[in-house]
């Protein structure tokens, strides 16, 4: 039985014609399977890894059965993190980019509540955001749930582990009984199970086992690079590598005859595969890349289907597939029969996420690539211009030409050398042996963690177990430490009861802003006006700077190490006026007792 195709789904037109300009031809197996149910108004329990295409499985169909008139939110997507929260918005976007008088809107902390509330009285039809943000809309009641038509928990076991699942509760409780519910996640402990039975009832489930598997002869490397210098990079790359035949793969059919066109400009005899090729032109044009005609494809994934080509020593991946077998796909185009390959992924700062989705589903880390520099074009341009005049010298009948360099000698009376080195300058001026490339912000090694919008972080490089990065560049190794094998630290917040603190806002703050993963985060210690929590040593003092600024429920936290003086409060060590919570008039400062709640 052949694959289904997304026009067979019962999709809306419109969402299918754009689905078709960003190049989607075939549904991966989890949305060929919750499309439909979705589309049919049923609840849906989705079990699958990060990067099995979950997003548009149910964000299509959710879209296709909008009410675009209406100016209240219909459907509410929770997410665990404000990462995920922008790039599900900015893939909702995406998708319904045809529907008329269209807004998604994501709601995270961290972010300005002024514009959020702007939006939300100019009307929105999908909300995407955090647990934590959602309630602070709650709260203030800028936020009305009463009109959702369909909710989405993504990623549910990641918002249990880092101590949101009373807030889903919460939020799932003010929702109308009637709305349809999808919850995904790639594993299913027993609080989920229990929050699944009670609010999902007899929901369809769907369950997609990840088969990702990498070969292991392929080298696989990695390059944060922003999207408008994506061809500057590549054009550097293309110059240094050591490649024999590459294919480029990119997103949509439209980006395949862009980019093919840019690098034929460019000196580099490239071609587009698609989709829109019809098979003549299809076959015409792997005949030339296997006959060494041609030495670049642009492809889609659905137009590599089946490509075999031994000669393809390189892969790179100018757009970062939405799933990980797509990579898993694209990447055993090359290190066939035997032979080692190549893989160079290209990832913006927003889809981090989507990278460690593939290291954690390959069970493989892709290292960090430096972006070539000006002096390594300039040896590999120097090193083909001399190469190709060695094989001049010795293939070529020059009798004439040296004839004409002794009468310029003569006639101009300079050295022969002379002539030579003007001969050399008159033939590199269109590609320049000695180029003065321009920066790019991928050159510089801070670039890799910094987020698009933000202030770098300082100290961005801070690894928990006291590792810093040789020679500046950030390590990529990803570790699974226990509670034993890392030292910690007590740090203290100016944030406690009387702010409605809870360990959940403690651990999603640090997770959020200090790029800390919420495994690093220990025990949590809260009072009546500030609270402890254990975190790795050796925090650099630029980050631990950045973050006394950082707030938690509006409160600017003021982190700082503990200095052991138990119960103390705040206020004690600032003293009043300075920021402390001691009230006027008294004679010695209040003093907290710990809540008892703890955050392992």
């Amino acid at each position: 039985m052949s694959s289904p195709q997304f026009a067979d789904l019962g999709l809306d037109s419109a969402l299918l014609a754009t689905i078709s300009e960003l190049g989607y031809e075939q549904p991966s197996p989890i949305q060929a399977r919750s499309i439909p149910l979705l589309l049919a108004g049923k609840s849906l329990l989705g079990v699958a890894q990060t990067g099995t295409g979950k997003t548009a499985a149910f964000a299509l169909p959710l879209l296709s059965r909008l009410d675009a008139t209406q100016r209240s939110p219909q459907i509410l997507v929770l997410t665990p993190t404000r990462e995920l929260a922008i790039q599900v918005a900015e893939a909702c976007q995406s998708y319904a980019r045809g529907l008329k008088g269209f807004h998604v809107l994501p709601v995270y902390g961290g972010q300005d509540m002024g514009s959020q509330l702007r939006a939300l009285r100019r009307g929105v039809q999908v909300i995407v955001g955090t647990p934590g943000r959602i309630m602070d809309h709650l709260r203030r009641q800028s936020l009305d749930l009463g009109e959702i038509r369909a909710v989405v928990l993504d990623e549910a076991d990641e918002m249990l582990r880092m101590g949101f699942i009373d807030d889903v509760e919460t939020i799932l409780a003010e929702t109308p009984e009637t709305a349809q519910r999808a919850l995904f996640s790639a594993t299913m402990p027993p609080q989920i199970q229990r929050i699944a039975s009670k609010y999902l009832g007899d929901a369809e489930q769907v369950h997609v086992a990840s088969k990702t598997r990498t070969v292991e002869r392929i080298r696989q490397r990695c390059l944060t690079v922003q999207n408008n210098e994506k061809l500057d990079a590549l054009t550097r790359i293309l110059e240094v590598e050591d490649f024999d035949g590459m294919i480029i793969f990119v997103r949509t059919k439209s980006t395949t005859v862009e980019l093919a066109e840019k690098l034929e400009a460019r000196g580099f005899t490239a071609a587009a595969l698609n989709g829109d090729l019809n098979q003549q032109l299809r076959e015409r044009t792997i005949q030339r890349l296997k006959d060494r005609k041609l030495d670049i494809v642009v492809a889609t994934d659905v137009a590599a289907r089946g490509l075999d080509v031994e000669r393809i020593s390189h892969v790179v991946n100018f757009d970062i597939p939405y799933d990980n077998e797509s990579y898993v796909h694209r990447i055993g185009r090359t290190g066939r029969a035997g032979r080692d390959g190549e893989a160079i992924l290209f990832v913006t700062h927003r889809e981090k996420r989507l990278l460690r989705s593939i290291e954690k589903s390959t069970g493989q880390p892709i290292e960090s690539m430096v972006l070539p520099g000006s002096q390594e074009v300039s040896d590999r341009r120097v090193e083909s211009f001399r190469n190709r005049l060695v094989e001049t010298l010795e293939t070529e009948d020059l009798s004439r030409f040296r004839k004409l360099l002794d009468d310029l000698c003569t006639s101009q009376e300079v050295a022969a050398a002379d002539i030579a080195a003007a001969a050399i300058y008159l033939l590199q001026q269109e590609r320049p042996l000695f180029p003065a490339l321009k920066p790019l912000a991928a050159e510089r090694p801070e670039a890799r963690d910094s987020r698009p919008g933000k202030k770098e972080r300082p100290g961005k490089d801070f690894r928990p177990d006291g590792k810093g990065p040789r020679d500046g560049a950030p390590k990529r190794e990803r570790r699974e430490p226990s509670d034993d094998d890392v030292p910690m630290e007590k740090y203290r917040l100016a944030v406690g009861r009387m702010h409605g603190v809870q360990p959940k806002d403690i651990v999603g703050a640090i997770a959020n802003e200090a790029d800390l993963d919420s495994q690093f985060i220990g025990r949590i210690e809260i009072y009546d006006d500030y609270c402890t929590v254990d975190l790795p040593q050796g925090m650099p003092k630029e980050l631990l700077h950045y973050m006394k600024k950082v707030r938690i429920r509006q409160q600017p936290i003021h982190m700082q190490l503990h200095d052991g003086a138990d119960d103390a409060p705040y206020a004690a060590r600032k003293g009043p006026g300075k920021g402390g919570f001691q009230r006027k008039g008294d004679d010695k400062p209040k003093r907290g007792k710990p809540s008892g709640k703890r955050f392992k």
